[in-house]
């Protein structure tokens, strides 16, 4: 069994020895990493300023962590942000006012039930005077 085993291990292989990987590319085709700060001055400018793009026919800019509208029209995601928040405050407001209307409308409830039992009891007592006589 053991010549068996030897006769076999050269056709399978004994070792292990994976292929040599080529050497990477490099991650970047652009130069601008190899050159200088003053040169890269040069070909970018001496500020890049915030980043910017233009959707749908309007112009952003990215400033303080928000991106905001640089074409008129439209309200910036500061203000759309105010008025959300202003709007959460009336909503509030406005259900605290449902709430006291609902308690004032049960409380003449209660007032009319009550007159309308005082005057039933008037008008008992009334006739109940008008028997004795």
């Amino acid at each position: 069994m053991e010549d068996f085993k030897k006769s076999l291990m050269p056709l399978f292989g004994n070792t292990f020895s994976p292929k040599k990987t080529p050497p990477r590319k490099s991650a970047s085709l652009s130069s601008l990493h190899t050159l200088d700060r003053s040169t890269r001055e040069i070909e970018l400018g001496l500020e890049s300023g915030p980043p910017a793009m233009n959707l749908g026919g309007q112009s952003w800019k990215f400033e303080d962590g928000q991106w905001i509208t640089e074409s008129g029209g439209n309200a910036s995601t500061k203000e759309v942000q105010r008025l959300k928040k202003r709007n959460l405050q009336l909503e509030e407001e406005n259900n605290l006012l449902k709430s006291k209307i609902e308690v004032l409308m049960d409380m003449l409830t209660e007032t009319t039930v009550e007159y309308h039992l005082m005057e039933k009891e008037i008008e008992d007592m009334k006739t109940q005077h008008r028997r004795k006589k």
